[in-house]
């Protein structure tokens, strides 16, 4: 099977939507567990954004994840309530109509018969409210479906630029995880597996950041995909005032990276700490 290597796979991004994560009613989970998922692929994310429920913002937002040639996952407002403006504003930034995908009908139409044999009722698809959920079905034309394990009400996916894609799922964890879960598995069956990425790190003591910048640059000049990081703290409850320094990357180039940065530090005047694999 040809497969793209990893190291030519598109970006990944996140857009997490909704007024209740802004107000702070109630706490995202989706970015760290969005995070853990990559991690466990040997993938990184390489941003994420937020947007409340304001249908001219969530377009922007959209118009530029298609056209970022990015794989990018979007939670939340694909639901037919008024607060959910998500498939609408997909399709306005595609340029296109909405339409009743008919995959996502037959199981739309699938759980309605669900529910109605779980409540002990009859099955009536041409009632008001069954016809108003069927709204849930409406995907900007030529959208594929993403099926939903938990409740059948599918996701779905719009192309856009190059290889890249939009991957709309619902805002409930229960559902959006596995169906974010299942299109990474189908990715990195594409894409070939990808390498284990770790984190090293270690606690510098009588350092500024400024002085350390060469010293991080070069390392990234000569460790190719490797990252170098600097967090400084200055109240630290167990290490008060220090930098934590490190490096993230394919786990062999990551490690190598991380030998150079400790030799190198040996040229400050530092005193160096704890050190941690992530």
């Amino acid at each position: 099977m040809n497969t793209t290597p990893i190291s030519k796979a598109p970006d990944i991004g996140l857009i997490i939507i909704g007024d209740e994560i802004l107000s702070g009613k109630r706490a995202d989970k989706h970015l760290p567990k969005f995070i853990e998922l990559l991690s466990e692929r040997g993938l990184q994310l390489a941003w994420a954004e937020y947007v409340g429920d304001a249908p001219e913002r969530i377009t922007e937002v959209l118009r530029r994840a298609f056209a970022s040639g990015d794989v990018v996952f979007s939670c939340g407002g694909i639901g037919a309530t008024p607060d959910d403006h998500t498939r609408q504003c997909a399709a306005k930034a595609l340029g296109l109509d909405l339409a009743l995908q008919p995959q996502a009908k037959e199981l739309i139409l699938e759980r309605m018969r669900d529910v109605a044999q779980e409540q002990g009722l009859p099955y009536e698809p041409h009632r008001e409210d069954n016809l108003h959920r069927l709204n849930m079905g409406m995907f900007p034309q030529g959208a594929s479906i993403i099926r939903n394990p938990y409740n059948k009400i599918p996701g779905f996916t719009c192309k856009g630029q190059g290889l890249g894609r939009v991957h709309f799922v619902p805002g409930f964890p229960v559902m959006a995880w596995p169906m974010m879960q299942e299109q990474l598995d189908a990715y990195c069956q594409t894409w070939g597996v990808a390498p284990k990425r770790i984190e090293m790190s270690v606690i510098v003591f009588g350092a500024m950041e400024a002085t350390l910048t060469p010293l991080m640059e070069a390392i990234e000049r000569d460790h190719a995909g490797v990252k170098v990081f600097s967090l400084p703290s200055v109240d630290h409850p167990q290490w008060g005032k220090h930098i934590e320094l490190g490096v993230k990357g394919a786990e062999s180039s990551a490690q190598l990276a991380f030998l150079a940065l400790k030799e190198g530090l040996k040229g400050f005047h530092t005193e160096l700490g704890p050190e941690m694999v992530r």
